[in-house]
């Protein structure tokens, strides 16, 4: 028989393939393993071959696959292109070490993630400089199968984990029964006499029971500890194979010797740990359900409107012709129909039709919502009763579904500062158990105790240390936890916010869409030295390009009015906007920003009065300046949500301070704080002095959280010690936020923090049970207590109850 140098697999002689890399003779099971042990080399990634830990000896993937099916998980970041990739055929560690090494020697690659415990990629890359189809190509160049991020791919990889250790375990399981009928026996014998002849054939059965197990079943410890060991690190699989395979090596001497064996000793530690890890990945499946359900909700196919640019708005649609499409196909402004029953497959603005829509996934809201024209929709929502035609906005790689997705697995891919503390006490803890077991052996063979008894001692101390509980403790709850947490419509970022939340102290709000209901209604408005009508249409024409809620509210305020064009248009967050209209400039923003650009705002006191009247009834006020002069005032008003003041007293009920701090005026910010019970203001900041009164807030000791909704609030988002951001808010707060609120509604905030908290208590929980397992179990151990058979019950059981404490976080009402 032959080893293939590249999978590992065992084949007949006559099926080798020999090939020179390198100068070196190497032996292959197929011409695929061949090329791609010959490309990584080529690649001077040999490296990767000493990294494979827990590798399934097996070919390389070679599975068909289309690069059409990835077109609409592309999506656009910034200049480059980004989408995520599913990889089949990651064994171990090093697959992903592998994989991210390939890809970002790629010419024109820019960034490669690639998340072990999901097996998905994310993948950013410039496209002048490659395409999807050559990073696919290279995928598949060292045998790994691309697949579309579908629902389907990601529950494939996790079933196929699954099944291969449910069939390992099964194996094990079958061999150790049998194995316990003969070791039964051979106990008995050794109390009450057995034929000479009778217990070597005992022996012999037992021996070749065990085999498969210790071999088969326990193969992945054995090449983890393996790889450990050739990479100089000591992990647990090391303690499990030297328990297991001390027990088997020291049975056979007996057999020889005439001594008692423990063949079942080394089988039962394999089984018994396979069915703790098996019940493991059972439960990781468990509380990766969220992700799949939302995989799953996007259609893959919708009905589009056939000749839709000859429709004019005011037409009927009832003799419209629909077509039905790849979801890949569709762009941006083309027009699309769900009829009752069926998921809008993409996000978009109603045209036509009203109905209710259940968005209970996106959202965590129960209750459905009302759509009519000119309401958004949103992808993988269900559209419950009438017929509605919807224009395409975002593509199915830019749909908030497809961010949701992102964020959540990102999520459960970063490490908790504790899970690194863990890591780290892992990293020194297994050489300790090592030298502490070859100590106890040591010590009670010299001190009269029969060889037998000392080895059996010195193999319990190995398999009850096992630290499996210690690493377990903190990914696993922290997986549930923000699984339970997107039910509800509350989007952690990763470990490290759940570890950070416990210490908030200070909940600092922004105003606009935030405390208020971010839906401003135009108000009254004055004019100087120019007609309303001109006056509102250029406020309207610079505000049109604004992404703020007030500047949104100003232009609707002008449906119907001719707009000017605007050209050299900037935005200066927190202030206002810029730009020439007709050749001359104009601006428009708060009071503060038009006398920075030398506006005079003095010369009419009756427009500045009625500004102080409307802004003490609070509204919010902006002033308009055209070629140089003061040009009059508009008033906005955004009512504050009905639920601000219930969130700001569960909030100060959970030891919070609550402050505002606004870009607006005092005036108006006094008057919204005032509704929301909040007594603390700060007015009139400009987002980098937002960023620096947190950073004051924070240079006295507080531990601060905000909470912000518009592209101002970014930089006091990322500067807090954790930055929540509103899901209707812009992309650049969603981006700079370290937790999000799909569901507009304040009361979430509490909740994700009672969540994140009680998340971080089972963690401790967690950490606290394992180390405290170790320190009651490993004296029972070394006095000779504890059986090997008995330790490595007690060592799963410790692994499952970490499982089960971590599963009660899916169920935080």
């Amino acid at each position: 028989m032959q080893t293939c140098d590249h999978c590992l697999l065992q084949f007949p002689d006559r099926e080798a393939v020999y090939g020179e890399i390198k100068g070196r003779r190497q032996v292959f099971c197929c011409h695929g393993c061949m090329g791609i042990f010959s490309l990584i080399n080529d690649e001077g990634l040999e490296e990767f071959y000493e990294k494979r830990d827990s590798w399934l000896p097996g070919p390389a993937s070679d599975k068909p696959w289309n690069a059409a099916a990835f077109t609409e998980h592309v999506r656009q970041a910034g200049n480059e292109l980004e989408t995520e990739v599913v990889l089949d055929g990651i064994r171990c560690a090093s697959c992903v070490w592998l994989n991210e090494k390939v890809l970002d020697r790629t010419k024109g690659v820019t960034f490669v993630s690639v998340n072990y415990a999901t097996h998905r990629a994310r993948i950013r890359w410039r496209p002048e400089d490659t395409g999807l189809d050559t990073i696919l190509r290279r995928i598949a160049s060292i045998g790994y199968t691309p697949k579309p991020p579908v629902a389907a791919a990601y529950e494939e990889d996790l079933k196929a984990g699954q099944k291969d250790l449910l069939i390992r375990l099964g194996t094990a399981s079958f061999f150790s029964m049998q194995l316990m009928l003969y070791s039964t026996a051979l106990y008995a014998g050794y109390f009450q006499g057995i034929d000479e002849r009778t217990k070597d054939i005992f022996h012999l059965i037992s021996l070749m029971l065990t085999t498969p197990v210790l071999f088969y079943s326990g193969f992945p410890f054995i090449n983890g500890a393996a790889r450990g060991l050739r990479n100089r690190v000591f992990n647990m699989d090391l303690l499990i194979v030297t328990g297991a395979g001390s027990a088997y090596l020291y049975s056979m001497f007996q057999m020889f010797s005439g001594g008692k064996v423990y063949f079942d000793t080394a089988a039962m530690i394999i089984t018994l740990i396979l069915l703790g890890r098996y019940i493991e990945a059972g439960a990781k499946s468990k509380a990766s359900q969220t992700i799949i359900r939302l995989l799953s909700l996007s259609p893959k196919e919708a009905k589009k409107i056939k000749g839709q640019g000859a429709r004019s708005k005011g037409q009927g649609w009832g003799d419209t012709d629909f077509e039905t499409v790849l979801i890949s196909s569709i762009k941006p402004g083309e027009l699309i129909q769900v009829a009752p029953g069926e998921k809008i497959p993409l996000d978009g603005i109603m045209v036509s039709g009203s109905s209710e829509v259940d968005e209970s996934m996106l959202t965590g809201e129960s209750r459905p919502v009302s759509k009519t024209e000119g309401a958004e929709v949103f992808c993988g929502t269900q559209n419950l009763y009438g017929n509605i035609i919807f224009e395409v906005n975002r593509t199915s790689a830019d749909t908030v579904l497809s961010q949701i997705i992102k964020v959540v697995g990102d999520a459960q891919a970063r490490r908790a500062p504790f899970q690194m503390f863990a890591d780290r006490v892992v990293g020194f803890f297994v050489p300790s158990v090592l030298l502490l077991s070859i100590m106890t052996f040591a010590y009670r063979f010299l001190n009269g105790s029969p060889a037998t008894e000392a080895l059996m001692i010195s193999i319990s101390v190995l398999v009850i240390a096992c630290p499996c509980a210690l690493g377990l403790a903190t990914p696993l709850a922290v997986l549930a936890g923000t699984t339970r947490a997107a039910s509800k419509g509350i989007l952690i970022k990763g470990g490290d916010v759940i570890e950070i939340a416990k210490n908030i102290d200070l909940a600092v709000l922004d105003k606009t869409g935030t405390i208020t209901e971010g839906r401003p209604l135009p108000g009254p408005f004055m004019t100087r030295g120019l007609s309303e009508t001109e006056a509102l249409s250029i406020a309207a024409s610079l505000e049109r390009h604004s992404e703020h809620s007030i500047g949104k509210a100003i232009a609707g305020a002008a449906k119907g009015l001719e707009l000017h064009e605007v050209t050299g248009f900037t935005a200066h967050p927190g202030k206002g906007v810029k730009g020439e209209v007709n050749g001359k400039i104009a601006l428009i923003g708060n009071r503060s920003f038009l006398e920075s650009e030398g506006i005079d705002l003095n010369p009419d006191h009756s427009i500045l009065s009625e500004s102080v009247s409307l802004e003490s009834a609070g509204a919010t006020v902006v002033y308009l300046s055209y070629d140089g002069e003061f040009a009059g005032i508009f008033s906005v008003s955004d009512a504050v949500r009905k639920e601000a003041a219930e969130a700001v007293r569960l909030l100060q009920q959970e030891g919070l301070d609550v402050e505002m701090i606004t870009g607006d005026n005092g005036i108006t910010a006094s008057a919204a704080a005032k509704d929301a019970w909040i007594n603390e203001v700060k007015a009139r900041m400009s987002p980098v002095e937002k960023a620096g009164e947190i950073k004051r807030m924070q240079d006295v000791g507080r531990h601060v959280m905000m909470v912000g909704d518009g592209i101002n609030d970014a930089p006091a988002l990322v500067q807090a010690d954790i930055g929540i951001a509103m899901g209707k808010g812009t992309d650049i707060a969603l981006e700079s936020s370290d937790m999000v609120l799909m569901r507009d509604d304040l009361r979430l905030l509490p909740e994700a923090l009672s969540i994140a908290k009680k998340t971080f208590s089972v963690i401790r929980q967690n950490i606290f049970w394992a180390f405290f397992y170790n320190v009651l179990a490993i004296p029972l151990a070394i006095t000779g207590v504890l059986h090997p058979i008995a330790a490595a019950g007690a060592m799963a059981f410790s692994s499952l109850s970490v499982v089960g404490n971590s599963l009660r976080l899916l169920r935080i009402k």
